[in-house]
Order: C-alpha cells, then structure tokens, then sequence
C-alpha cells in the first residue's frame, strides 16, 4: 500500500497552489485558479449531499476534456463517491448500458449526447455538460440546483478559503473510479481502479520530477481514458501544474498550433501523432536523394539530424523537456529515427488494469524497441516462458497499480488473474533485467502453416512507411497473410493518382515489404479498404472486426 493519502494530496495542492492557475479551456475564456477550482469542488459537495449522494456511490461523466469535466471529477472522488468517466466517441447504446451497468446515481453529460441516446431506461438525475443545468430529474432536483449559491453563501458565510478544504477521509484501497474498456454490451469491462491504483501512479511520476510547481501542461488525450487522466490531470493537479484542456480533435494542424501556443514542460502523447509527423513533415525530407547521400556522411549527417531536431522541437512548442509515448506500440522505423536524431522521448507501457503505468524510462536511459524498465519499488513483471531474456511469453505483473478487479463480472476478473496472483497483461515479450520488451498482443499473434510465430503489428509498423498507406492490418486468409490497407486519401487527392495507378503502387509495396520480413512474414497480396479501420479510445484498431 502507498503510504501517501491519494486525496490528501488534493487537500495540500490546492491549499498550497491557491492563487496559481489551474485549469484552462484552450481558447475559451474559462479558466481557474487553484482556489477556484477548490470553490467549485465545494459548491458541487453540497449538491451531492442535497441529492443524497452517498459514500461509494457511481457518478457517470460523459464529455471533451473540459474544466467542468475536471471539476466533476475531482468532486466526485474527493466527496468519497466514485467516478464513472465515459469516453463520448462510445455509441449512445454503449454509454447507456455503462450508466446502467454501473448503478450510477447521478449522470453529466453534454446536452447534444443526451438527445442521441435512447435514456428511456436512466431513471437518474441527468446534468448538462459543461453548464450544469438540469436535463432529466424532478422538481426536488430542479430546486435544490437553483438553490445551489444560496446555500453555497449559507455554508460559508465568511467566504470559502484554503482552511474549508478538508475533503472525505478515503483510505487508499478503496474504489474510487471505474473505467470501461469498452461500451459493448457482453465485452463491456468496468476496471476498479482504487485511490492506491492512482497513487502509484502520481506519486512515482513526482518521485521522477516529471513536472514542477507553476510549470504548463496541455491534456489533448482523452481524459475519459486512463493514461490521459493520470497524468495530464491527476499528477499535474497533485503537483501545482498549469492544465490547458485542448478540448478539440489533436489533429497534427490544431495540435502543433497549441503546442507552440500553450509550451507545455512535458508532452504526453500516443504513437499515432508522432508516426503521423515523421510521415507527412520528416520522411518526405529524409527520403530525398541528395539528403539520403549526406545523411551516411559522417560529421553531414549528424547536423542534418540536429537541424531536423531543432525544428521539430519548435513545431512542438520548444519548451519541453521530454516526450512520454504510451498507450501502443511505437512503429519501429519512427522510433529507430527519432533515436538516432537524440529526440528527447520515451516509450512507457501501461494497461487501463494497471492505471496505467507498467514500466518506464528516462528519455536518457531509454533503449529503443524497450519499453522502459518495470516501476521501481510499485510493480513486478515476470514472462511466462522458459528463457524469459529470450523466448517470448505473457507478461505477467502485480504491484500497487493492479485493479481490485473488474465490476460485477467475478468470471473476467478470475480469468485475467492467475492462480497465484499475478495480472495477465495479453502482451507478449521477453525481459531484460527489469527492462520489457513488448513483441505485441498474444491474441494478435498469428500461427502460420509452418508453425511459425507471426506479430502483425512488426509488419504493419513497416508497411505504414510505404507510399500512399495510410494505416493498415494484417491477417490470415487461407493459411496466407494478407495485408488490409486504408490508402492516404489526402496524398491521393493531391497527385491525382487513378484507381489503376495507385493498385500498382501497392504491387510495388508488396514488393519492398516481402524484402524487408522473414520469408514466414511475408504477404500473399494488399486489398484495399474504403474506410479508416475502426478504433478503441486508445485509436488502436479493433482486429476482431476484420478477418
């Protein structure tokens, strides 16, 4: 167990930080200090406690990253209530059965949503997000939400200061949030994480001095999602930290333009936005005749890199210190890159189950296709196979960033554990010491004809590289593998290339792939799709959905 309180931390922050910023909504006037965020947690206590909100009880937040998204939050779980954040690119089906799933008694949501979804069977108060006025619930409701100032005013006759924050005594093992892993009624999973899940967490982040006292942060991953939420949030909150909301879709345009606005000290992010800059901003360069050439002279090559590097640190707001890509796997050409060019980044690994963090290292220290060294002191790895530094099998972890379970559902939970207590991760890898190397997901792993071994994802991470691909999926079709592509329809676009023409291409990238795998990985043929492939909140594609 984590010695330190997790919502006493809360208590010291924001006493601590009072008159500095807090939150911010990315071009919107909102913005809070730590005192007003602590004013509008207070304000919120009081309704909960005129609904007769309990102790332990389920509260549904569905919305964008948002200052009144991260004030319900904190309400919640500093009231000793438990949150229930719903990622909203759910379908309206899937956030009501994870409202219902979860006996939430209270539901925040933005109003538009609310329209779309079926909510015949939410028999609960429902507020709007982010104004708080009522959608669903009866006259008592109705009043004691009018009410709310005059019995704010009522409470603290004298003004609400940093000695009226004393929030609810919640030990450590206590469930203080559930977070799905999807909205799909009979695969829907409410991960308990506990206030100790997120402890481990936030306190070894501080332990690393990832963050400082007044410095800036911008949260543009979902914060609904369990990797955005501890540490966008959840750490920066705990350490003083400026939060900017994004509050729009990080494409790479909004997301460099408010990078370099907002110059955030730390950069969380996911593969899928730095694979995206290498791609469209540093390959169409390197991939240059004449760069190519100067590239493999020595002493050349090292200043075209630098001078690649300084530009992209100013596309990137150039003030941060390190970039922290989790939440997948990294495609290895983007990684090997952005190594040799001694790009501040590093890639952790992590799992909802585990709130997230699993392992990590200091961009100093990290060696590429790792994905960091296990938690020191918070978690133990094991691989389930006879030469664990060589031969692939299960990660297997425990520490204090394991789930208590998942809600309602003893068979998944019994399942994901083994006899002896240890977390099955699904991953494949070997390990090092205390350094994990992730081969890809066990349910992923395709056993070919010949007995051989296949992870998808180290094809596809070349594939994705080629021309005109934009994002793609391998599969067995008829003992052969198959790669599924989704062209770049904006790189189409812009060369005119006809139907014909651009089915050559991928006959060309058929053939540089087969060149760059082991004969065993090699694909039959590329059949191209309509439509982006389908995606989890973590934008990793939902294979089961494609055969």
């Amino acid at each position: 167990m984590i010695q330190q309180n997790f919502i006493k931390l809360y208590e010291e922050s924001f006493r601590k930080n009072w008159e500095l910023p807090a939150l911010t909504d990315y071009k919107e006037a909102s913005s809070y200090t730590y005192g007003e965020l602590a004013r509008e947690i207070a304000k919120l206590h009081l309704l909960f406690a005129e609904l007769e909100i309990e102790r332990g009880d389920k509260i549904s937040l569905v919305g964008k990253n948002h200052s009144s998204w991260s004030i319900l939050f904190m309400a919640t779980i500093t009231y000793g209530a438990v949150i229930v954040p719903i990622l909203q690119e759910f379908n309206p089906d899937s956030i009501e059965h994870i409202i219902l799933h979860s006996d939430s008694k209270l539901v925040f949501i933005n109003n538009s949503l609310w329209q779309k979804m079926p909510g015949k069977q939410i028999n609960v108060p429902v507020f709007d997000m982010p104004t708080f006025s009522l959608l669903k619930g009866d006259e008592a409701v109705e009043t004691s939400l009018k009410s709310l100032e005059e019995t704010f005013s009522r409470n603290y006759p004298s003004g609400f200061g940093k000695e009226n924050i004393n929030y609810a005594d919640v030990p450590n093992d206590d469930v203080i949030c559930l977070n799905y892993t999807s909205g799909t009624t009979g695969f829907s999973k409410g991960v308990m994480i506990t206030a100790n899940n997120f402890a481990g967490n936030v306190t070894y982040a501080e332990r690393l001095k990832l963050l400082f006292t007044g410095e800036r942060i911008l949260a543009f991953l979902p914060m609904a999602h369990v990797y955005g939420c501890a540490f966008d949030f959840l750490y920066a909150l705990s350490a003083g930290v400026h939060i900017t909301l994004l509050g729009v879709i990080p494409t790479p345009q909004n997301l460099i333009k408010a990078l370099q606005e907002v110059k955030p000290n730390l950069i969380i992010t996911v593969p899928l936005i730095f694979e995206k800059i290498y791609k469209k901003r540093i390959l169409p360069v390197i991939s240059k005749s004449i760069v190519k050439l100067l590239l493999g002279v020595p002493g050349i090559n090292r200043m075209i890199l630098d001078k690649i590097k300084q530009s992209l640190v100013k596309s990137l707001g150039g003030n941060f210190r390190e970039v922290i890509i989790g939440g997948a796997a990294l495609n290895a050409e983007v990684e090997a890159f952005f190594h040799k060019m001694k790009f501040p980044f590093t890639v952790g690994y992590g799992m909802t189950e585990c709130a997230p963090l699993i392992s990590y290292d200091h961009h100093d220290d990290f060696i590429p296709t790792s994905c960091g060294s296990v938690l020191e002191d918070i978690m133990e790895a094991r691989i389930d196979s006879p030469d664990p530094g060589k031969i692939p099998g299960e990660i297997q972890v425990r520490g204090e960033n394991v789930m208590k379970g998942y809600y309602k559902n003893p068979e998944a939970t019994a399942a994901v554990f083994t006899d002896d207590g240890w977390l099955r991760t699904g991953d494949s890898g070997i390990m090092k010491g205390r350094r994990l190397f992730i081969k890809g997901r066990l349910k992923t792993m395709i056993l070919t004809a010949n007995g051989q071994n296949v992870y998808p994802e180290e094809i596809e991470s070349k594939l994705n590289n080629l021309p005109y691909v934009a994002e793609s999926l391998v599969v067995l079709r008829e003992f052969k593998l198959v790669a599924l592509v989704y062209p770049d329809m904006a790189a189409v676009e812009a060369t005119q290339l006809s139907v014909d023409k651009l089915t050559q291409v991928m006959n060309e990238n058929k053939g540089i792939l087969n060149k760059l795998v082991a004969q065993y990985e090699r694909i039959s043929s590329i059949e191209l799709i309509d439509k982006e492939f389908e995606k989890t909140p973590k934008k990793s594609i939902k294979r089961f959905l494609y055969h």
